[in-house]
């Protein structure tokens, strides 16, 4: 018996791996050499590619469809009918399967409902893709980004909280964790307590 949960109106095509205490949810589609990790949520109509590698406790929303070339790393959360793409320019009567570009979502990183994600980048740890914005470029970690095109607008903790008044040498304190992050000279952010995997 498998160690994961599957509603009985999903699919899930055979071969794949799905870890123990995944979930999967109404109508959902597994395809065939997929790799889900332990412990994910998957809701209604999602939608996963075959040779697509998702990491552990991933949350992924309704009417969301991982398409082939994406990469999920660990505890990521894909927000409700985010889109992601794997051409950049795409013809319905030209075969560019061998042109799928690689996306990746590092850890932690959440992409807010609506957000339109261009294939060939890359999204930070920990960063936040505000909802409805259009991705066309890579994501700093800990970068919080809007709009369309998407562009950076400040910065977000390891628990997600926006990161406002730095002090004399740019260090920001977490409101919630009371972590601190230091912004360097090249505008990178990095935690300076401990935060893992930062």
């Amino acid at each position: 018996m498998p160690k994961y949960y599957k509603h009985e109106t999903a699919i899930v095509d055979e071969p794949c791996t799905i870890g123990e205490g995944t979930k999967i949810w109404h109508f959902c589609h597994i395809m065939s050499d997929a790799c889900i990790g332990k412990d994910c949520i998957l809701g209604q109509n999602v939608h996963i590619a075959g040779g697509v590698s998702i990491g552990n406790g991933v949350k992924i929303q309704n009417n969301v469809s991982v398409y082939a070339g994406v990469r999920i790393e660990d505890f990521v959360f894909l927000g409700p009918s985010c889109v992601f793409t794997n051409v950049l320019n795409p013809r319905s009567e030209i075969n560019r399967h061998s042109q799928f570009e690689e996306t990746l979502v590092k850890y932690g990183a959440s992409i807010g409902a609506n957000a339109t994600i261009l294939c060939g980048i890359s999204i930070g740890k920990y960063a936040l893709v505000g909802a409805g914005s259009v991705v066309t470029r890579d994501v700093p970690d800990f970068a919080l980004v809007v709009g369309i095109p998407a562009r950076q607008r400040g910065w977000v903790s390891r628990h997600g909280c926006r990161l406002t008044s730095p002090d004399a040498h740019r260090v920001y304190i977490c409101p919630e964790s009371g972590l601190r992050y230091q912004e360097t000279e090249d505008n990178e952010l990095r935690c300076i307590d401990f935060c893992e995997n930062s």
